[in-house]
Protein backbone atom coordinates (compact mmCIF):
# COMPACT_ATOMS: atom_id res chain seq x y z
CA UNK A 1 0.00 0.00 0.00
CA UNK A 2 1.50 3.32 -1.03
CA UNK A 3 -1.02 5.60 0.69
CA UNK A 4 -1.09 5.81 4.48
CA UNK A 5 -4.56 5.35 5.95
CA UNK A 6 -5.72 6.54 9.35
CA UNK A 7 -7.07 3.20 10.56
CA UNK A 8 -5.31 -0.15 10.60
CA UNK A 9 -6.17 -3.56 11.99
CA UNK A 10 -2.74 -3.74 13.65
CA UNK A 11 0.01 -1.16 14.11
CA UNK A 12 3.50 -2.52 14.82
CA UNK A 13 6.01 -0.01 16.19
CA UNK A 14 9.63 -0.97 15.50
CA UNK A 15 11.07 -2.00 12.15
CA UNK A 16 13.86 -4.28 13.35
CA UNK A 17 14.03 -8.03 12.85
CA UNK A 18 11.20 -8.88 15.24
CA UNK A 19 8.91 -6.09 14.03
CA UNK A 20 9.40 -7.02 10.37
CA UNK A 21 8.78 -10.71 11.07
CA UNK A 22 5.64 -9.92 13.06
CA UNK A 23 4.22 -7.64 10.36
CA UNK A 24 4.75 -10.35 7.72
CA UNK A 25 3.29 -13.08 9.94
CA UNK A 26 0.20 -11.03 10.82
CA UNK A 27 -0.34 -10.04 7.18
CA UNK A 28 -0.38 -13.72 6.20
CA UNK A 29 -2.56 -14.77 9.14
CA UNK A 30 -5.19 -12.04 8.75
CA UNK A 31 -5.35 -12.13 4.97
CA UNK A 32 -4.96 -9.58 2.17
CA UNK A 33 -7.96 -7.49 3.31
CA UNK A 34 -6.31 -6.65 6.63
CA UNK A 35 -4.34 -3.45 7.11
CA UNK A 36 -0.99 -3.70 8.90
CA UNK A 37 1.11 -0.58 9.57
CA UNK A 38 4.79 -0.95 10.41
CA UNK A 39 6.20 2.25 11.93
CA UNK A 40 9.84 3.07 12.60
CA UNK A 41 11.69 6.28 13.37
CA UNK A 42 14.35 5.40 10.75
CA UNK A 43 13.46 5.36 7.04
CA UNK A 44 13.13 1.86 5.62
CA UNK A 45 15.77 0.81 3.12
CA UNK A 46 18.17 3.65 3.85
CA UNK A 47 21.76 2.73 4.71
CA UNK A 48 22.07 3.13 8.50
CA UNK A 49 24.69 5.45 9.98
CA UNK A 50 26.14 2.50 11.93
CA UNK A 51 26.20 -0.98 10.39
CA UNK A 52 24.77 -3.94 12.28
CA UNK A 53 27.69 -6.38 12.21
CA UNK A 54 26.15 -8.99 14.50
CA UNK A 55 25.35 -12.55 13.51
CA UNK A 56 22.38 -14.42 14.95
CA UNK A 57 22.10 -17.98 16.14
CA UNK A 58 18.88 -18.97 14.37
CA UNK A 59 17.23 -21.87 16.24
CA UNK A 60 15.46 -24.62 14.30
CA UNK A 61 12.06 -23.32 15.40
CA UNK A 62 12.95 -19.81 14.20
CA UNK A 63 14.17 -21.24 10.89
CA UNK A 64 10.80 -22.93 10.42
CA UNK A 65 9.02 -19.64 11.09
CA UNK A 66 11.18 -17.89 8.48
CA UNK A 67 10.46 -20.70 6.04
CA UNK A 68 6.69 -20.28 6.49
CA UNK A 69 7.13 -16.53 5.85
CA UNK A 70 8.85 -17.39 2.56
CA UNK A 71 12.24 -15.82 3.34
CA UNK A 72 14.36 -18.85 4.25
CA UNK A 73 14.87 -19.95 0.64
CA UNK A 74 16.69 -16.67 0.02
CA UNK A 75 18.73 -16.97 3.22
CA UNK A 76 19.65 -20.66 3.23
CA UNK A 77 22.86 -20.36 1.19
CA UNK A 78 24.13 -17.66 3.59
CA UNK A 79 23.27 -19.55 6.79
CA UNK A 80 25.91 -21.85 8.24
CA UNK A 81 24.50 -24.95 9.99
CA UNK A 82 26.12 -25.58 13.38
CA UNK A 83 27.08 -29.25 13.32
CA UNK A 84 28.47 -29.49 16.86
CA UNK A 85 29.27 -27.39 19.93
CA UNK A 86 32.37 -27.60 22.13
CA UNK A 87 32.49 -26.04 25.61
CA UNK A 88 35.63 -25.18 27.57
CA UNK A 89 36.23 -23.55 30.96
CA UNK A 90 39.68 -22.02 31.37
CA UNK A 91 41.72 -19.05 32.50
CA UNK A 92 42.88 -16.61 29.87
CA UNK A 93 46.53 -17.68 30.04
CA UNK A 94 45.94 -21.43 30.15
CA UNK A 95 48.04 -23.03 27.41
CA UNK A 96 45.62 -25.94 27.16
CA UNK A 97 41.85 -25.65 27.19
CA UNK A 98 40.31 -29.09 27.48
CA UNK A 99 36.87 -29.59 25.96
CA UNK A 100 34.60 -30.43 28.89
CA UNK A 101 31.39 -30.90 26.91
CA UNK A 102 30.95 -31.65 23.23
CA UNK A 103 27.65 -32.47 21.58
CA UNK A 104 26.06 -33.08 18.22
CA UNK A 105 23.86 -30.12 17.31
CA UNK A 106 21.04 -31.83 15.42
CA UNK A 107 17.42 -32.52 16.25
CA UNK A 108 14.78 -34.86 14.83
CA UNK A 109 17.18 -36.80 12.68
CA UNK A 110 19.51 -34.61 10.63
CA UNK A 111 17.96 -31.15 11.10
CA UNK A 112 20.49 -28.63 12.48
CA UNK A 113 19.37 -27.22 15.82
CA UNK A 114 21.04 -23.90 14.99
CA UNK A 115 22.18 -21.84 12.01
CA UNK A 116 24.46 -18.79 12.12
CA UNK A 117 23.31 -15.94 9.91
CA UNK A 118 24.42 -12.33 9.58
CA UNK A 119 21.92 -9.82 10.90
CA UNK A 120 21.95 -7.52 7.87
CA UNK A 121 21.06 -10.38 5.49
CA UNK A 122 18.12 -11.41 7.65
CA UNK A 123 16.76 -7.87 7.93
CA UNK A 124 17.12 -7.26 4.20
CA UNK A 125 15.17 -10.45 3.38
CA UNK A 126 12.40 -9.59 5.85
CA UNK A 127 12.14 -6.03 4.54
CA UNK A 128 11.84 -7.39 1.00
CA UNK A 129 9.09 -9.74 2.21
CA UNK A 130 7.24 -6.87 3.89
CA UNK A 131 7.38 -4.80 0.69
CA UNK A 132 5.91 -7.76 -1.21
CA UNK A 133 2.82 -7.97 1.02
CA UNK A 134 0.19 -5.54 -0.16
CA UNK A 135 -1.54 -5.40 3.22
CA UNK A 136 1.55 -3.90 4.93
CA UNK A 137 2.11 -0.14 4.93
CA UNK A 138 5.69 0.82 5.78
CA UNK A 139 5.84 4.15 7.60
CA UNK A 140 9.56 4.78 7.98
CA UNK A 141 11.03 8.01 9.27
CA UNK A 142 8.10 8.56 11.65
CA UNK A 143 8.61 8.48 15.41
CA UNK A 144 5.54 8.02 17.60
CA UNK A 145 5.11 11.14 19.73
CA UNK A 146 1.88 10.43 21.63
CA UNK A 147 -0.20 7.43 22.61
CA UNK A 148 -3.79 7.24 23.80
CA UNK A 149 -5.49 3.97 24.76
CA UNK A 150 -9.16 3.56 25.60
CA UNK A 151 -11.76 0.82 25.68
CA UNK A 152 -12.25 0.96 21.92
CA UNK A 153 -8.73 1.21 20.55
CA UNK A 154 -5.37 2.99 20.36
CA UNK A 155 -4.54 6.32 18.79
CA UNK A 156 -0.91 7.11 18.00
CA UNK A 157 0.40 10.47 16.80
CA UNK A 158 3.43 10.45 14.51
CA UNK A 159 5.94 13.20 13.85
CA UNK A 160 4.57 15.35 11.07
CA UNK A 161 0.97 15.19 12.25
CA UNK A 162 -0.19 11.78 10.98
CA UNK A 163 -2.53 9.99 13.38
CA UNK A 164 -3.10 6.23 13.34
CA UNK A 165 -6.02 4.39 14.94
CA UNK A 166 -6.02 0.66 15.62
CA UNK A 167 -7.62 -1.93 17.88
CA UNK A 168 -4.16 -3.51 18.49
CA UNK A 169 -0.81 -1.80 18.91
CA UNK A 170 2.38 -3.86 19.24
CA UNK A 171 5.60 -2.48 20.72
CA UNK A 172 8.61 -4.03 18.96
CA UNK A 173 10.75 -0.95 19.49
CA UNK A 174 13.65 -2.43 21.42
CA UNK A 175 15.17 -2.41 24.89
CA UNK A 176 14.55 1.29 25.47
CA UNK A 177 10.97 0.97 24.21
CA UNK A 178 9.31 4.34 23.97
CA UNK A 179 5.85 2.79 23.69
CA UNK A 180 6.41 0.73 26.82
CA UNK A 181 7.33 3.90 28.67
CA UNK A 182 4.34 5.83 27.26
CA UNK A 183 2.03 3.03 28.40
CA UNK A 184 3.46 3.18 31.92
CA UNK A 185 4.73 -0.41 31.93
CA UNK A 186 7.66 -0.76 34.33
CA UNK A 187 10.61 -3.10 33.98
CA UNK A 188 12.69 -5.16 36.38
CA UNK A 189 16.36 -5.52 35.57
CA UNK A 190 19.97 -4.55 36.09
CA UNK A 191 23.16 -3.75 34.24
CA UNK A 192 26.19 -6.04 34.11
CA UNK A 193 29.77 -4.84 34.69
CA UNK A 194 30.51 -6.20 31.21
CA UNK A 195 30.37 -5.17 27.58
CA UNK A 196 29.63 -7.29 24.55
CA UNK A 197 32.12 -7.20 21.67
CA UNK A 198 31.43 -8.56 18.20
CA UNK A 199 33.59 -8.96 15.12
CA UNK A 200 34.02 -11.26 12.12
CA UNK A 201 37.27 -13.08 11.42
CA UNK A 202 38.80 -15.33 8.80
CA UNK A 203 40.94 -18.28 9.86
CA UNK A 204 43.45 -20.61 8.22
CA UNK A 205 41.65 -23.90 8.89
CA UNK A 206 38.01 -24.82 8.16
CA UNK A 207 35.63 -24.73 11.11
CA UNK A 208 33.50 -27.61 9.71
CA UNK A 209 30.44 -26.04 11.29
CA UNK A 210 31.65 -26.45 14.89
CA UNK A 211 30.83 -23.67 17.35
CA UNK A 212 32.96 -23.11 20.44
CA UNK A 213 31.99 -21.57 23.76
CA UNK A 214 35.04 -20.65 25.83
CA UNK A 215 34.04 -19.75 29.38
CA UNK A 216 36.73 -17.27 30.44
CA UNK A 217 36.90 -15.39 33.76
CA UNK A 218 35.70 -12.08 32.24
CA UNK A 219 32.79 -13.75 30.45
CA UNK A 220 31.94 -16.16 27.63
CA UNK A 221 33.83 -16.01 24.33
CA UNK A 222 31.80 -17.65 21.54
CA UNK A 223 33.10 -18.65 18.11
CA UNK A 224 30.14 -18.98 15.73
CA UNK A 225 30.81 -20.49 12.29
CA UNK A 226 29.85 -18.46 9.22
CA UNK A 227 29.97 -19.33 5.54
CA UNK A 228 33.18 -18.81 3.60
CA UNK A 229 35.63 -20.05 6.26
CA UNK A 230 34.74 -17.17 8.56
CA UNK A 231 33.48 -16.98 12.12
CA UNK A 232 31.60 -14.40 14.11
CA UNK A 233 33.17 -13.77 17.51
CA UNK A 234 30.76 -12.77 20.26
CA UNK A 235 32.82 -11.78 23.23
CA UNK A 236 31.83 -10.73 26.76
CA UNK A 237 34.48 -8.75 28.61
CA UNK A 238 34.89 -6.68 31.77
CA UNK A 239 33.49 -3.24 30.87
CA UNK A 240 36.62 -1.15 31.36
CA UNK A 241 38.92 -3.71 29.79
CA UNK A 242 36.50 -4.29 26.93
CA UNK A 243 36.33 -0.62 26.00
CA UNK A 244 40.13 -0.46 26.00
CA UNK A 245 40.36 -3.53 23.74
CA UNK A 246 37.88 -2.13 21.22
CA UNK A 247 39.90 1.11 21.08
CA UNK A 248 43.12 -0.71 20.09
CA UNK A 249 44.48 -0.58 16.54
CA UNK A 250 43.82 -3.60 14.33
CA UNK A 251 47.06 -5.38 15.27
CA UNK A 252 46.43 -4.93 18.99
CA UNK A 253 42.80 -6.01 18.69
CA UNK A 254 43.73 -9.14 16.72
CA UNK A 255 46.39 -10.03 19.31
CA UNK A 256 43.80 -9.86 22.11
CA UNK A 257 41.32 -11.79 20.00
CA UNK A 258 43.81 -14.51 19.06
CA UNK A 259 44.74 -15.04 22.73
CA UNK A 260 41.10 -15.87 23.46
CA UNK A 261 40.34 -17.59 20.15
CA UNK A 262 43.21 -20.07 20.43
CA UNK A 263 44.97 -21.75 17.51
CA UNK A 264 42.69 -24.69 16.74
CA UNK A 265 41.76 -22.91 13.49
CA UNK A 266 45.22 -21.39 12.93
CA UNK A 267 45.88 -17.68 12.76
CA UNK A 268 42.93 -15.32 12.50
CA UNK A 269 42.52 -12.04 10.62
CA UNK A 270 39.81 -9.42 10.78
CA UNK A 271 37.12 -9.79 8.12
CA UNK A 272 35.02 -6.81 9.16
CA UNK A 273 34.66 -3.99 11.67
CA UNK A 274 34.21 -4.40 15.43
CA UNK A 275 31.52 -3.06 17.74
CA UNK A 276 30.69 -3.12 21.43
CA UNK A 277 27.68 -2.40 23.63
CA UNK A 278 26.83 -2.42 27.35
CA UNK A 279 25.08 -5.52 28.69
CA UNK A 280 21.98 -5.62 30.83
CA UNK A 281 18.97 -7.76 31.69
CA UNK A 282 15.39 -6.54 31.89
CA UNK A 283 11.90 -7.99 32.00
CA UNK A 284 8.71 -5.99 31.53
CA UNK A 285 6.25 -6.27 34.42
CA UNK A 286 3.51 -6.88 31.85
CA UNK A 287 3.75 -8.23 28.31
CA UNK A 288 0.25 -7.04 27.47
CA UNK A 289 -2.34 -4.52 28.59
CA UNK A 290 -5.62 -3.63 26.93
CA UNK A 291 -4.87 -2.84 23.25
CA UNK A 292 -1.07 -3.13 23.60
CA UNK A 293 1.32 -6.11 23.42
CA UNK A 294 5.10 -6.09 23.87
CA UNK A 295 7.38 -8.35 21.80
CA UNK A 296 11.11 -8.90 21.52
CA UNK A 297 13.47 -6.66 23.45
CA UNK A 298 10.60 -4.37 24.43
CA UNK A 299 9.34 -7.26 26.58
CA UNK A 300 12.61 -8.90 27.64
CA UNK A 301 16.35 -8.41 27.30
CA UNK A 302 18.67 -11.25 28.27
CA UNK A 303 22.41 -11.77 28.61
CA UNK A 304 23.83 -12.98 25.27
CA UNK A 305 25.62 -15.95 26.87
CA UNK A 306 23.38 -18.49 25.08
CA UNK A 307 22.68 -16.48 21.92
CA UNK A 308 18.92 -16.76 22.41
CA UNK A 309 17.83 -13.11 22.39
CA UNK A 310 16.45 -13.06 18.84
CA UNK A 311 14.93 -16.53 19.18
CA UNK A 312 12.94 -15.41 22.24
CA UNK A 313 11.64 -12.50 20.16
CA UNK A 314 10.63 -14.78 17.29
CA UNK A 315 8.83 -17.03 19.79
CA UNK A 316 6.88 -13.92 20.78
CA UNK A 317 6.06 -13.35 17.10
CA UNK A 318 4.79 -16.91 16.66
CA UNK A 319 2.69 -16.87 19.84
CA UNK A 320 1.14 -13.43 19.27
CA UNK A 321 0.36 -14.19 15.63
CA UNK A 322 -1.43 -17.39 16.62
CA UNK A 323 -3.42 -15.62 19.36
CA UNK A 324 -4.46 -12.83 16.97
CA UNK A 325 -5.36 -15.30 14.19
CA UNK A 326 -7.45 -17.47 16.52
CA UNK A 327 -9.24 -14.43 17.94
CA UNK A 328 -9.98 -13.01 14.49
CA UNK A 329 -11.37 -16.34 13.25
CA UNK A 330 -13.85 -16.29 16.13
CA UNK A 331 -14.92 -12.78 15.15
CA UNK A 332 -13.70 -11.34 18.46
CA UNK A 333 -11.76 -8.19 19.26
CA UNK A 334 -8.06 -8.88 18.61
CA UNK A 335 -6.91 -6.06 20.89
CA UNK A 336 -9.06 -6.88 23.90
CA UNK A 337 -7.22 -7.77 27.09
CA UNK A 338 -9.01 -11.14 27.25
CA UNK A 339 -7.25 -12.10 24.00
CA UNK A 340 -3.87 -10.60 24.85
CA UNK A 341 -3.78 -12.26 28.27
CA UNK A 342 -3.42 -15.61 26.46
CA UNK A 343 -0.32 -14.26 24.74
CA UNK A 344 1.10 -13.04 28.04
CA UNK A 345 0.54 -16.40 29.74
CA UNK A 346 2.16 -18.15 26.81
CA UNK A 347 5.32 -16.07 26.71
CA UNK A 348 6.00 -14.53 30.10
CA UNK A 349 7.03 -17.67 32.01
CA UNK A 350 9.37 -18.84 29.25
CA UNK A 351 10.97 -15.38 29.12
CA UNK A 352 11.37 -15.24 32.92
CA UNK A 353 12.97 -18.68 33.08
CA UNK A 354 15.30 -17.89 30.17
CA UNK A 355 16.40 -14.57 31.66
CA UNK A 356 17.08 -16.20 35.04
CA UNK A 357 18.96 -19.13 33.49
CA UNK A 358 21.22 -16.94 31.34
CA UNK A 359 21.87 -14.58 34.23
CA UNK A 360 22.79 -17.52 36.46
CA UNK A 361 25.13 -19.03 33.87
CA UNK A 362 26.91 -15.72 33.40
CA UNK A 363 27.41 -15.29 37.15
CA UNK A 364 28.54 -18.89 37.58
CA UNK A 365 31.13 -18.87 34.81
CA UNK A 366 32.35 -15.24 34.78
CA UNK A 367 34.90 -15.69 37.54
CA UNK A 368 38.11 -17.56 38.24
CA UNK A 369 37.50 -18.75 41.80
CA UNK A 370 39.06 -22.20 42.16
CA UNK A 371 36.18 -23.65 44.20
CA UNK A 372 33.58 -22.40 41.72
CA UNK A 373 35.59 -23.66 38.78
CA UNK A 374 36.00 -27.10 40.32
CA UNK A 375 32.26 -27.33 40.98
CA UNK A 376 31.17 -26.18 37.54
CA UNK A 377 33.72 -28.35 35.74
CA UNK A 378 32.45 -31.32 37.72
CA UNK A 379 28.91 -30.42 36.61
CA UNK A 380 29.98 -30.10 32.97
CA UNK A 381 31.68 -33.47 33.25
CA UNK A 382 28.41 -35.02 34.39
CA UNK A 383 26.58 -33.45 31.44
CA UNK A 384 29.20 -34.88 29.07
CA UNK A 385 28.39 -38.36 30.38
CA UNK A 386 24.61 -38.01 29.95
CA UNK A 387 23.62 -38.10 26.25
CA UNK A 388 19.90 -37.80 27.05
CA UNK A 389 20.51 -34.58 28.97
CA UNK A 390 22.58 -33.15 26.11
CA UNK A 391 19.77 -33.99 23.68
CA UNK A 392 17.31 -32.15 25.93
CA UNK A 393 19.54 -29.06 25.99
CA UNK A 394 19.82 -29.14 22.19
CA UNK A 395 16.03 -29.43 21.78
CA UNK A 396 15.49 -26.55 24.22
CA UNK A 397 17.98 -24.33 22.37
CA UNK A 398 16.27 -25.28 19.09
CA UNK A 399 12.96 -23.94 20.45
CA UNK A 400 11.27 -27.30 20.12
CA UNK A 401 10.16 -27.98 23.69
CA UNK A 402 7.07 -27.00 25.64
CA UNK A 403 3.90 -25.53 24.12
CA UNK A 404 5.21 -24.68 20.65
CA UNK A 405 3.30 -22.17 18.47
CA UNK A 406 2.41 -23.41 15.00
CA UNK A 407 4.86 -21.13 13.18
CA UNK A 408 7.75 -22.68 15.11
CA UNK A 409 6.52 -26.08 13.95
CA UNK A 410 6.58 -24.92 10.35
CA UNK A 411 2.78 -24.54 10.08
CA UNK A 412 0.66 -21.46 9.32
CA UNK A 413 -1.15 -20.21 12.44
Amino acid sequence: MTQAQSRYDVVVAGGGTVGLALACALADALGPEAGIALVDRAPFGREPAVRDIRAWAIAAGSQRLLDVLGVWAELAEHAEPVTAVDITDASLNDAFRPILVSYDNRVEGEEPATYILESERLNAALLKAAHARGSITLLGGHAITQLAINEHGCTTDLEGGTQLRTPLLVAADGRASRLREMAGIKVVGWSYPQVGIVSTVRHEKPHRGRAVQHFLPAGPFAILPLTGNRSCVTWTEDAERGRAIVALDDAGFVAELQQRFGYRLGNVALAGPRASWPLDMHLARAFAINRLALVGDAAHGVHPIAGQGLNLGLRDVAALTEVVADTARLGLDIGALTALERYERWRRLDSMLSAAAFDGLNRLFSNDFSVARTARDFGLGLVERMPALKSLFVAEAAGLTGDIPKLLRGQPP
